[in-house]
């Protein structure tokens, strides 16, 4: 498709305006998915799930409820005028639904003789059904019909929109969904957060001097939640594989003045200390020569790159770049306008998973087993729980066991850091029963020192109850009994609470007799 295409059809008369320029989107689903959800919740219920979905969620604010709903928008037009609008990608529809302003990455087609200054109506471009039985994005107008976000005043022309590759294309007047924006608000005092993952902080109940891991800590909003309920006092590991976000992390604790928390760069996949790394001490009850932070010493990643002014003109193929490097000072190259472009979006949007942004965060080589009080496994998941959700096609059953699979290997690597007598809580923000109940069905078999402990607070509704078998018979999953059910938590976004979709498992690990430093090393998945 054609970036810089027009809308294919004129707009609207304003007699049919009113039915059209609406917010009423429809959330579409994979054929299999859709019966397994239905399965699993009952088809009124996935429907009304699937509806809360698209909408955006309420806000909770220690004392403050904001319960949000779109509201109707008048996009003023002459009889004898077309209404002039900006059609955005549906990434950046979900980010304007929740208050930000349309930037030019997210713009997909304007429509013709928009000026800077031009009052515009900004509809969304979903994927539709496509004829091989994938998914295509259209921006034809009968396919936009109920998704308009609401109206701004465009930043810049129709031309200058398509030409500059970023900045503010739409400044937003109005939304369909009056959300206040917090941002640089308090900065330091305040974190929002969804009521779920406060919930989920609190369902571990760090207590002061105790050792809690959080495997999977990014951005940092319940690790500082704990840091807050422990009075910081104690210990708090955060862990996550990329640099950028550990950076995140430790900027959040350094904002709210908090002491305890120490990041680190790890993948929560390899969170356990491999046998032959070190030696394990003492017994497992005996936390003395167990409690160790293994922590490698690691150079700090900085690339240092000074831009040189060139006078290179717009269409040069080369632009001299002075690179700056402390081994080679003296060392010049030329570089071509498509690098020197390359490294300017790098700069602009960040160097990427795989790179650092500058600064210093340490690595980490795992941990002891049985080394932690407390474990917090808030699980990457496939995030259909999140708020709002304009398209959820791309999810099928395969990808959706795929989650589940990885998830099941993290739970491994929680279960070895735990202490005996100690707690894992596990959560998700997804309404898939696979990552959620099945997760802990999986638990409950193969660990039988595990057991479901008691919420608090206990604030969600019960989990899903009873199994479920495609209907080829190919694929099998079992959840929850009914009195398991009652021990977790699961947040419905269709539900009066209206939060996002959040599943929360609170497992208490048993004091054994028996229960020596020995048997995470007889656990043959912790040998291989």
């Amino acid at each position: 498709m054609d970036s810089s295409a027009s809308p294919a059809a004129a707009a609207a008369t304003p007699a049919a305006a009113a039915d059209r320029y609406t917010y009423s989107p429809r959330l579409r689903w994979q054929p299999q998915v859709e019966e397994y959800f239905a399965a699993a919740y009952g088809r009124d219920r996935f429907a009304r799930i699937s509806e809360a979905l698209a909408m955006v969620e309420s806000k909770h604010m220690k004392g403050v409820l904001w319960c949000i709903r779109p509201h109707a928008l008048h996009y003023d037009s002459q009889p004898d005028q077309s209404i002039k609008e900006v059609i955005v990608s549906r990434k950046c529809a979900e980010s304007v639904l929740r208050g930000a302003q349309v930037y030019i990455p997210g713009v997909l087609a304007c429509s013709s003789h928009v000026e800077k200054g031009d009052k515009v109506a900004v509809s969304v471009a979903i994927e539709q059904p496509a004829e091989d039985g994938g998914w295509t994005v259209d921006t034809h107008y009968e396919e936009r019909k109920g998704l308009y976000i609401g109206q701004g005043i465009t930043a810049m022309s129709r031309s200058g929109i398509f030409r500059v590759p970023h900045g503010v294309a739409v400044e937003m007047t109005e939304r369909v969904y009056k959300l206040p924006s917090f941002n640089d608000v308090l900065e330091g005092e305040i974190f929002l957060q969804n009521l779920p993952s406060v919930v989920a902080a609190r369902v571990l109940d760090p207590q002061p001097g105790e050792r809690i891991l959080d495997m999977c800590a990014a951005p940092g909003g319940k690790t500082t939640a704990i840091a807050i309920l422990m009075k910081d006092q104690g210990e708090i590991i955060a862990l996550d594989r990329s640099h950028n976000k550990v950076m995140d992390i430790l900027k959040l604790a350094a904002e709210m003045d908090l002491n305890c928390i120490k990041a680190y760069k790890l993948d929560a996949l390899k969170s356990v200390r491999k046998t032959n790394d070190a030696k394990y001490i003492g017994e497992a009850g005996s936390r003395t020569d167990a409690i160790v932070t293994l922590a490698e010493n690691s150079e700090p990643c900085i690339n240092k790159v000074d831009a040189g002014i060139t006078n290179a003109s717009e269409d040069s193929s080369t632009t001299s770049v002075v690179h700056t490097d402390n081994k080679r000072p003296d060392d010049k190259r030329y570089v071509s306008k498509a690098d020197l472009r390359k490294n300017l979006r790098r700069m602009r949007n960040g160097p990427g998973r795989n790179n650092c942004s500058g600064g210093r965060v340490e690595n980490s080589k795992g941990f002891l087993p049985n080394s932690f009080d407390r474990v917090l496994l808030d699980a990457p998941c496939s995030a259909l729980g999140l708020r709002p959700r304009l398209f959820a096609g791309e999810e099928t059953l395969e990808s959706l066991r795929s989650h589940a699979t990885y998830q099941r290997r993290m739970f491994d690597q929680a279960v070895k850091l735990v202490r005996s007598g100690g707690v894992i809580v596990y959560s998700t923000c997804t309404i898939n029963p696979g990552e959620n109940e099945a997760l802990v069905r999986y638990a409950l078999d193969k660990y039988k020192f595990l057991s479901l402990g008691s919420q608090h607070p206990k604030i969600g509704g019960p989990g899903i109850v009873g199994s479920f078998e495609l209907s080829t018979k190919k694929y099998t999953e079992e959840w929850l009994t009914e009195h398991e059910s009652q021990l977790v938590q699961r947040f419905d976004p269709s539900s009066s609470l209206d939060t996002i979709g959040f599943f929360i498992a609170k497992f208490d690990v048993q004091i054994l007799a028996s229960h020596c430093a020995t048997w995470h090393y007889q656990d043959p998945d912790y040998l291989s």
